[in-house]
């Protein structure tokens, strides 16, 4: 008797190893299973601007990667007594512009560096809708908590998504893009909008997929919807992946991406990161 609707997923033609250099980047999710990742041994860079939700503000992110270009005064954004800026997450902001573009051009040029020596790039897209700022007429990352009259909100669609994507993805033809849908629901649009929105990726991923063979997907949307089809696989909140859910994808991503005969290593690198995180707490050291 089958209790699920098992997804089928075909494994990389070339796994990935300890070798292997990655880049997450994107929503929450990326963030999760990232973490799992340097966790378990593998040199990890994780949204190097914070958590990013939509194509456009991940596009832009890659770009600002690639043409290492330093944040100035111009990008700064001073709001409830914070400076930040359009293209960060709030984790930056600080109490000084000052102090704000060290720690955002600290980050730019590490993470720079990081999107260079990666091998695979792997992006968790999160929505299609979009806030876009009037006075600097452009596609934000974070609001920032600043009045909603300042934006607009907008719904890429399918082919705005690809068009944002697809230059980043010619210009790095020798780096594997590993796509995700992240499983996270957004609710605020109602059911019907939240599934508007990710048919709407689910449909440029399949585009870029055809355009480049350098393109993978990963079906972590599919698995959550319908291998984990129970609220005793989400958080309090009924749309965030439980701890135990994130594993179980981790555990599918693996046998997708890794090489088997990590396996071991992953298991034990996990084992010993979490004794030391023990130890920790033990002794406050």
């Amino acid at each position: 008797m089958k209790l699920t609707t098992p997804v089928s997923i075909e494994p990389l033609e070339r796994p990935l190893g300890f070798d292997s250099k990655f880049l997450f980047a994107g929503s929450c999710f990326a963030d999760s299973v990232g973490a799992i990742m340097q966790e378990a041994g593998f040199s990890a860079t994780l949204n190097p601007f914070g958590v990013l939700y939509n194509p456009a503000s991940i596009a832009q992110s890659f770009n600002r990667l690639a043409s290492r270009e330093p944040f100035t005064g111009a990008d700064v954004v001073f709001h409830d007594g914070l400076y930040t800026s359009f293209w960060h997450h709030s984790r930056f902001s600080r109490s000084t512009e000052e102090e704000f573009l060290t720690d955002a051009n600290g980050a730019l040029a590490a993470a720079a560096d990081a999107f260079s020596a990666a091998d695979v790039c792997v992006v968790t897209l999160g929505t299609s809708w979009v806030f876009r700022h009037l006075g600097r007429d452009m596609i934000v990352s974070n609001c920032h908590k600043i009045p909603a009259a300042e934006f607009r909100r907008e719904r890429l669609s399918v082919e705005q998504s690809v068009d944002y994507l697809a230059p980043i993805i010619a210009a790095n033809p020798r780096k594997l893009w590993i796509f995700t849908v992240s499983p996270i629901r957004h609710m605020a649009d109602g059911a019907h909008g939240n599934q508007i929105s990710k048919a709407s990726l689910l449909l440029a991923v399949e585009q870029l997929r055809e355009r480049f063979p350098n393109v993978e997907y990963f079906p972590a949307y599919e698995i959550m919807m319908d291998e984990l089809r129970d609220y005793r696989f989400y958080e309090e909140n009924l749309t965030h992946p439980s701890h135990q859910a994130v594993e179980y994808i981790f555990d599918c991503f693996s046998q997708f991406a890794i090489d088997s005969s990590c396996s071991d290593a992953i298991a034990q690198n996990r084992k010993a990161a979490k004794a030391s995180r023990h130890r920790k707490f033990q002794f406050g050291n």
